[in-house]
């Protein structure tokens, strides 16, 4: 790696920078870009917050869900899930349009899950024609524009999908996708243009790919639903190995490379962020695509974790020491060699007083490694145990450059 000059953390009492977020606030269209690997729906807080400061962050997603709506549509068309990408577009969403308040509420809207097959139908059709009592409050040009893509999904929709719980947005999104050649670009294009989102949304690959786990056990588990602790029993055996397989039939590994757009945003970013969430399936997923850490290493910005305060199912048998070691492991995986561990990781932020974690970090050890433990106030008493969306957003910010 190239030589860089050594990051400097700023101390705690320097941290909310309120110059440099009264300078951002002022023109967050001139803000930082901030690059999150993430999914799920952890840092929606977060994402909606940080537009206040900056309308440059990129958010790059996993798109390997195999849970919930996104694995109904999934089975059904054989493409990546959608169901992330979706929510993080509507949490960067403009909040000052006064229409997107009516579309958040139509795309959050679920099909009922018990109803039976003709009255989803039915309440297809009405989603398809306008009629819906969630159209209501839309002017004739968004709800043209929106039930043109349900009656592309209606029309594709194969004999027997199933409706029951299924997400409006993630129809529209996915009839977006199937539209347009099954390309990512012009769907989510179609997505930002329709809420006037506030930042970029890229799936990490292009990739239809599934995860799939080694645990200590020696127990293997194909699909993110088996051990995310939602849809199967929380896991028993800590996680030893995670990587992509071609299918939910198919335990064999794929190497898959890093989407050359996701690559270039990376490495012009201004802090790249290793946010809390699900760690396997929504952070470390995220990084598993070769030369994603290659293309980290290469930009000499701030690489910021922010360990989960809460609980995490997927956590099971593993303290904060081995989460770092865990990360670090990933992000050094395409040259162990030269990649040191200050190339790809600065910054652990921590809120010791209010955040529930396992261990301790040994903060010498860190240091010699060039990574610094920063502890700040981020857990309020409204989001405790987890962070306070508008704290990290400011936190954040502030350790730009």
């Amino acid at each position: 790696m190239q030589t860089r000059k050594q990051l400097i953390t700023p101390a705690p009492a320097t941290i909310p920078d309120q110059t440099k977020l009264a300078r951002h606030t002022g023109a967050p269209e001139h803000g930082p870009g901030i690059l999150f690997f993430s999914g799920g729906s952890a840092l929606r807080d977060v994402a909606r917050a940080i537009t206040h400061y900056t309308h440059n962050t990129v958010h790059l997603i996993t798109p390997f869900d195999s849970g919930g709506s996104s694995a109904t549509i999934r089975e059904a068309f054989n493409i990546p899930a959608l169901g992330d990408i979706r929510s993080r577009l509507m949490a960067l969403a403009d909040q000052s349009v006064p229409d997107n308040q009516a579309i958040f509420d139509l795309f959050s809207h679920r099909l009922h899950a018990k109803a039976s097959p003709e009255l989803l139908s039915e309440e297809l059709a009405s989603l398809a024609d306008g009629t819906h009592a969630l159209f209501r409050p839309l002017p004739a040009a968004r709800r043209e524009a929106i039930c043109r893509q349900l009656r592309q999904f209606a029309e594709l929709m194969p004999s027997g999908f199933d409706l029951h719980g299924a997400s409006v947005g993630n129809l529209v999104l996915a009839a977006a996708f199937l539209a347009n050649r099954e390309r990512f670009t012009p769907a989510i294009d179609f997505f930002s243009r329709l809420l006037n989102v506030l930042g970029t949304v890229l799936p990490v690959v292009d990739c239809n790919g599934h995860l799939a786990v080694r645990l200590a056990d020696g127990k293997v588990l194909v699909g993110q639903h088996r051990f995310t602790g939602k849809e199967f029993p929380p896991i028993r055996s800590a996680i030893q190995d995670i990587w992509l397989t071609p299918s939910l039939q198919s335990a064999s590994r794929i190497t898959t490379p890093i989407c050359d757009t996701s690559a270039a945003h990376i490495r012009r970013a201004d802090l790249i962020c290793y946010p809390m969430g699900s760690f396997y399936s929504s952070i470390i997923a995220t990084l598993l695509p070769h030369g994603t850490g290659t293309a980290i290493a290469a930009n000499p910005c701030p690489k910021v974790f922010v360990p989960n305060t809460g609980a995490d199912p997927e956590l099971f048998g593993h303290d904060l020491p081995a989460q770092v070691e865990r990360l670090l492991r990933t992000l050094r995986s395409d040259s162990p060699e030269t990649i040191a561990d200050s190339d790809v990781l600065n910054i652990i932020l921590l809120d010791k007083e209010n955040g529930r974690y396992k261990g301790t970090l040994n903060r010498d050890a860190l240091a010699a490694r060039g990574i610094s433990v920063l502890e700040l106030p981020l857990v309020n008493d409204d989001s405790e145990p987890y962070m306070d969306g508008d704290r990290l957003s400011a936190t954040l910010i502030s350790l730009c450059d």
